[in-house]
């Protein structure tokens, strides 16, 4: 173990990741998280109305997300994500019960756009081959500007997706962002977009692999450890306070800040970051989808957007979910019940749920919004920043977290 302590404040899956990366090249870690447990957005907990364990959210995983799919086999949790072997995604709309499946062949060369039976339904091989548009430089226009944002391929496969991915109105929301995540996706073929989901929780997958691994290697978590300040010197984060006792940060030590962005800016004034959030809002149902019905399945026209089947539970996702979130939750459990029956088969009155509102859960990934995410080096030399929210090139996603942390750890311990 090398003779560099790195404080990492912050045990979401930035800080995490940035804390794997270290303790894997032998550098001692101090993970300090102000919360009761890990995982910041991305955590599990026990569910006393349901009675089971649920996730805050569902976060889906792509085949081809190289920097998550590499912390997870770093700490042994590869065979955690679930999911069919190739670039298959199921859809159906809820208003006349008409049902197709999206096959992506896995090569770049899409020729399953020109297969009536793999594509969108009621769009041509051209409307999907204009998703080459995105493929230009697109400076700071939102991706309604960029193509078209009418239409079967954009209400029955890009509206969907790219709320799924940017939680924006894809119609206001940046293209380049859109665009990044069509040139890590439907660019390289169906073997980078083969949907995977955590069958056993995002605790399992993301968070408790990754706390075990630090600690093996000689780390410290500490939570419940909220840090009040950072103490600069001579360009350099010299000490944390935390708690009200403060801790002296060495000469050779560094720091890692992945913590969400209103903390980041009380810590390090002047640091620029977005000022626009947007909600997500989850549901969880106590019940079993039928035998061999998908494990997850997008929606069009309902309330609900993503359904995803766990063993003994079912539940929804919905992106920029502002207005869904200000409705009381007894009344988003009825509609979100609504579409769970349409899509599955299931009837009666609802099972036990529970409805979770995350009001700030990303950035706006607008144009404007966008380019206020700050990069990941600081003024202080001993000092990064991590997070989705900084300037990863990518939406606010699993992905974008991980790579922040990589990167943040980069540069504290080149």
């Amino acid at each position: 173990m090398t003779d560099r302590t790195v404080y990492v404040v912050g045990a979401g899956v930035s800080g995490l990741s940035a804390a794997v990366r270290l303790a894997g090249r032998g550098v001692r870690v101090v993970v300090l998280e102000s919360a009761a447990q890990a995982g910041g957005r991305c955590r599990s907990y026990h569910d006393a109305q349901l009675d089971m364990v649920i996730d805050n959210g569902n976060h889906l995983i792509l085949s081809g997300n190289h920097a998550t799919m590499g912390y997870l086999a770093a700490v042994g949790a590869a065979d955690q994500l679930v999911g069919p072997a190739t670039a298959e995604f199921d859809f159906c709309d809820v208003r006349d019960g008409r049902r197709w499946r999206l096959r992506a062949n896995p090569g770049p060369v899409p020729w399953w756009m020109f297969a009536k039976d793999r594509r969108t339904p009621g769009a041509s091989a051209l409307d999907h081959l204009g998703l080459a548009a995105l493929a230009a430089p697109q400076g700071s226009r939102s991706l309604g500007e960029a193509i078209r944002s009418s239409g079967p391929l954009w209400e029955r496969l890009l509206e969907p997706v790219m709320l799924a991915a940017l939680n924006t109105d894809p119609r206001e929301a940046s293209a380049a962002l859109a665009a990044a995540v069509v040139r890590e996706t439907i660019a390289l073929g169906g073997r980078a977009y083969a949907p995977r989901i955590a069958a056993n929780g995002l605790a399992a997958a993301f968070v408790d692999p990754a706390l075990a691994f630090v600690r093996s290697r000689g780390g410290e978590v500490r939570l419940g450890a909220r840090v009040e300040s950072l103490d600069t010197e001579h360009e350099r984060v010299g000490r944390l306070q935390v708690g009200g006792e403060p801790i002296e940060v060495g000469t050779n030590d560094g720091v890692i800040l992945a913590t969400p962005p209103g903390v980041t800016t009380a810590l390090v004034p002047g640091t620029p970051a977005p000022r626009a959030f947007r909600a997500i809002v989850n549901g969880h149902f106590k019940v079993d989808a039928p035998a061999g019905a998908p494990r997850m399945v997008g929606v069009i026209g309902g309330v609900a957007q993503w359904l995803f089947a766990f063993d003994g539970r079912i539940s929804v996702t919905v992106s920029g979910a502002d207005a869904l979130a200000d409705r009381p939750r007894e009344e988003i459990a009825a509609s979100f019940w609504s579409d769970i029956g349409k899509v599955y088969g299931l009837s009666g009155a609802p099972p036990a749920w529970r409805i979770v509102k995350e009001r700030r859960a990303t950035f706006a990934a607008t144009p404007a919004e966008s380019k206020r995410r700050p990069g990941a080096r600081t003024s202080m030399r001993n000092l990064a920043l991590a997070g989705d929210w900084t300037d990863t090139g990518l939406p606010a996603t699993i992905e974008g977290a991980v790579r922040s942390g990589h990167k943040a750890a980069r540069i504290v311990a080149p």
